[in-house]
């Protein structure tokens, strides 16, 4: 029993709709496919998503909503009618579209929900009518009637634990069923959402929820790649990950797989693979607790920027009792996560998302270091990338951290700081953001052995 999840760019046109079509019938253990609003059919093309928040964004600043309205409705009419079938589906689409409309503004935290999980909603009902039509009988299922109640946070919905004993009773249906990714409903029958690239984490849940043999997640590539494909060429891909490896590298900047979906999945010891919508033949990418063979060190090297650090120097600061949990507490007053705490005998330094601050924040950050806790110094460096080697066999290898250290060395990469946590499965390093693409070329050619063009 499979759990087959479909992202925007395989649902995106009609031709994407019959391959998904294709995969499904190809195999009868593909019992639950959950999809995702239709993304870009090309490059100038606009994702359903994207529309519906430009509706929501015309309709709550009172434009007109008839342009919108029709684009949406239309670009599902067109897969409809290019696929061939009745489109019964297409009037409960076009109300559902329209009545995004006529909810209420004023007091509603949920209705920028509401309009975001229309694409992956109205989605299922058309892909469940195309599959029947076209022989395998399917049913759509609204996530209230799966048994998806969520938390009540907006664009950041997390699953009720007593949710599954309901999505489990979905494996006695006889048909396919189709299920919107992306949303859930709270108690107080609301539309709530995940947070971004939900719909993985819908696929996760229903995984764990029914006990699945194999949960299947099918995007635009052949799995995932030991390091970015923009910036490294013909990176070779990447044959098996553990869950924790996989949660590393998405972390750090993997986008293939929201990082939020490796939960469910990790708790239920769902296998998951990563496979090619366009190219289903391929193994992809597999996804297990614990690796079948013998693997390299490093399995993967992943970077992201946006990030900053706050610096901070006190004479024997290691003396002073409960310091650290002061600098802690100033970030949980002003609402702020923190990311990564490197420490020296008289330093410590805090690493954030860029987007956790404000100038205000910054402002008052370093009042309070200075006023409260009378540090020596403190300061806010900005343009900060982090890049992450990954891999649960670090730790059985002498000279890893060394490896990549010499590598970056002869590069003149400047690190600002490492940081390895006790298990071992990664090594962090901070440097300048202007530096990220030559480190990361060097990185790769230190433990893959392919040598990188490292001009600008």
């Amino acid at each position: 029993m499979k759990v087959t999840k479909f992202g925007g760019s395989s649902l995106a046109s009609a031709t994407q709709l019959e391959k998904v079509f294709n995969i499904v019938q190809a195999d009868p253990e593909r019992r639950f496919v959950v999809v995702s609003a239709p993304g870009k059919r090309d490059s100038s093309d606009t994702k359903v998503t994207d529309a519906l928040i430009k509706y929501y964004k015309n309709y709550v600043d009172g434009k007109d909503l008839s342009s919108s309205q029709k684009w949406i409705i239309n670009r599902y009419q067109t897969m409809v009618d290019e696929l061939g079938f009745p489109g019964k589906c297409m009037k409960k689409i076009t109300e559902s579209i329209l009545n995004l409309a006529t909810l209420p503004i004023d007091d509603n935290e949920f209705l920028y929900d509401a309009f975001l999980a229309a694409g992956e909603d109205n989605n299922a009902k058309l892909v469940a009518e195309y599959f029947t039509y076209k022989g395998i009988p399917a049913r759509y299922i609204h996530p209230k009637k799966a048994g998806i109640i969520v938390s009540s946070e907006p664009r950041n919905a997390r699953i009720l634990p007593s949710s599954y004993d309901k999505i489990e009773a979905l494996s006695e249906a006889d048909e396919v069923l189709v299920i919107p990714g992306f949303f859930g409903v709270t108690v107080d029958n609301q539309i709530c959402t995940f947070s971004r690239g939900g719909s993985d984490i819908t696929g996760s849940i229903i995984a764990a929820g029914v006990k699945a043999d194999l949960y299947e997640n099918f995007t635009d590539v052949d799995g995932i790649f030991a390091a970015h494909p923009g910036i490294i060429h013909n990176p070779h891909s990447i044959k098996e990950l553990t869950y924790r490896e996989m949660r590393e590298l998405a972390y750090a900047g993997f986008s293939v797989l929201h990082d939020e979906a490796l939960l469910p999945a990790y708790r239920g010891r769902i296998p998951l693979v990563i496979k090619n919508t366009n190219n289903p033949d391929h193994p992809g990418t597999r996804i297990v607790l614990k690796h079948s063979d013998h693997t390299l060190p490093v399995v993967g090297i992943a970077a992201d920027d946006g990030f900053v650090s706050i610096n901070m120097s006190k004479y024997l600061m290691n003396r002073e009792v409960g310091f650290g949990r002061k600098v802690l507490h100033i970030l949980e007053e002003l609402n702020i996560r923190w990311e990564h705490l490197p420490t020296g005998i008289d330093d410590l330094s805090l690493v954030l998302r860029s987007r956790e601050l404000t100038p205000i924040k910054e402002e008052e950050i370093l009042r309070q270091l200075n006023s409260k806790l009378e540090v020596d110094k403190a300061e806010i460096e900005h343009g900060l990338s982090i890049i992450m080697i990954v891999g649960e066999n670090m730790k059985s290898h002498v000279g890893v951290t060394a490896t990549a250290t010499a590598a970056l060395s002869k590069e003149n990469v400047n690190l600002a700081m490492i940081s390895q946590g006790a298990s071992e499965v990664s090594v962090l390093f901070v440097i300048k953001t202007e530096e990220k693409e030559k480190a990361l070329k060097a990185l790769y050619q230190a433990f893959f052995g392919v040598t990188q063009d490292t001009r600008a």
